[in-house]
């Protein structure tokens, strides 16, 4: 059973982070008959550790050895964390934590520490989408998943950023505890009792331009053109390449394929029009390529693991999902997938 919690920091820590593990942990609600857990801030460099807030410390009587009777370790985010080494002692009491069976879980920029000390070597984790390039690159054997909410490879756990911090953890106590007592401990904390790990974190994070000049043209027709059907022939002919010499030459300078590019960008669009607009989904459809909102759904569910409606319902409120409900008429799609 999930008893003992213990929250690691170092020097730079984040406190917002640290406030996710406090109130979900820290707070005794036992007289509502919630749990209490015996919740403790460690510092793994002394009484007295700095935060990335001007002026604010922590203060903590609490060394290493209090990670040893923890059911659960969780280690917040911190300012530079992707780029600073960490005391060997910290390192060794987690990997001593997991071989005795605890489980251990970062949030957002602490997945750094995880990895450090060899914890997810071999296991999938999370990371704020901004740190995914930068995880990868230290940790190669390392399968970083950068656009989900938070990964459980028990008895790893992984996080994104702050928000999802929320959602591993009262993950963590559905699973030991029950859904009706993360249910009530989120209605507490006035958030969704629930938000399924795989679903996407909300990245605008277009697919890179081209270095060079070579396929650049291209790619601002495209952009440009993202209501019309198009083959890599017709692309072809626009860069006076052969379809097969294109082909080769866009997957070296954006990274992907031309069917795949138009494709994200299609979805960049209908999420800017979601935001900014009460537009119907059947006339986002037209306007981004789709040709129906059927087919918007599928490919938006498909990229961001939610639904239309429910990210307009996320950016602007229910509202705006009200406003934009009713069926307006557009013209007849004239719009295909591309075929390239």
């Amino acid at each position: 059973m999930l008893r003992n919690v213990a929250a690691v920091l170092l020097d730079g820590a984040h406190p917002f982070e640290l406030g996710v593990l406090c109130e979900v942990f820290g707070i005794d609600r036992s007289d509502e008959g919630l749990p209490r857990y015996d919740f403790a801030v460690v510092s793994a460099e002394g009484p007295e550790l700095s935060t990335h807030v001007g002026g604010l410390s922590v203060s903590t009587p609490y060394g290493l050895d209090r990670l040893e009777e923890a059911d659960l370790i969780a280690v917040p985010a911190g300012s530079d964390y992707a780029r600073r080494e960490y005391p060997p002692e910290l390192l060794h009491a987690l990997r001593r934590a997991v071989d005795r069976g605890a489980r251990v879980l970062s949030v957002c920029s602490g997945v750094f520490v995880l990895g450090a000390a060899g914890l997810l070597d071999g296991r999938r984790c999370a990371v704020h989408w901004h740190h995914a390039a930068e995880l990868a690159r230290q940790y190669p054997r390392v399968a970083v998943t950068p656009d989900v909410l938070y990964v459980d490879e028990d008895p790893v756990i992984t996080s994104a950023g702050t928000a999802a911090g929320i959602d591993a953890c009262l993950h963590i106590v559905r699973k030991e505890q029950g859904t009706d007592v993360a249910n009530r401990i989120a209605r507490r904390m006035v958030v969704p009792p629930h938000r399924d790990g795989g679903q996407a974190q909300y990245i605008e994070r277009p697919l890179p331009r081209s270095s060079c000049d070579t396929v650049g043209e291209v790619l601002a027709w495209m952009e440009q053109h993202l209501d019309e059907e198009v083959t890599v022939e017709q692309l072809a002919a626009r860069a006076h390449m052969s379809p097969r010499t294109f082909a080769r030459r866009f997957q070296q300078e954006t990274g992907t394929t031309p069917y795949r590019w138009i494709l994200r960008q299609r979805v960049l669009l209908a999420q800017r029009l979601l935001e900014a607009t009460d537009e119907t989904m059947d006339a986002i459809a037209w306007r981004t390529g789709f040709g129906t909102a059927a087919a918007l759904r599928h490919q938006f569910v498909r990229a961001l693991d939610t639904t239309p409606h429910a990210y307009r319902r996320t950016f602007r409120g229910p509202e705006a999902v009200t406003r934009s409900g009713a069926p307006r008429s557009s013209p007849a799609p004239r719009v295909t997938a591309p075929r390239a």
